[in-house]
């Protein structure tokens, strides 16, 4: 399912319009992105969590030349499934 299959299948879920639903799909991927960019941690009682992760600066190789590389320490988003979510698709 992509962006614009979401919008239409919570349109015709919650009986409101395509623009609505679109509208109310940024505003929660707003929400969400401007909280984990502040560090925060958003949760979903039943479907799940997002929260940020350090991940530290490590040695990689560079597939082509074998080389070795430097890989640089960044934050990454990590979802974990809340416990509805992961028994709905078992």
């Amino acid at each position: 399912m992509n962006k614009t299959e979401l919008i239409d299948a919570m349109a015709a879920d919650s009986g409101i319009s395509k623009a609505a639903a679109k509208k109310a799909l940024e505003s929660f991927l707003g929400s969400v992105g401007g909280t984990l960019k502040k560090g925060g941690r958003v949760s979903l009682v039943g479907f799940g969590s997002w929260s940020v992760s350090r991940r530290a600066a490590r040695d990689g190789r560079n597939p082509q030349t074998g080389a070795t590389i430097k890989i640089a320490a960044k934050n990454v988003v990590k979802f974990k499934a809340g416990a509805e979510l992961s028994s709905s698709v078992n």
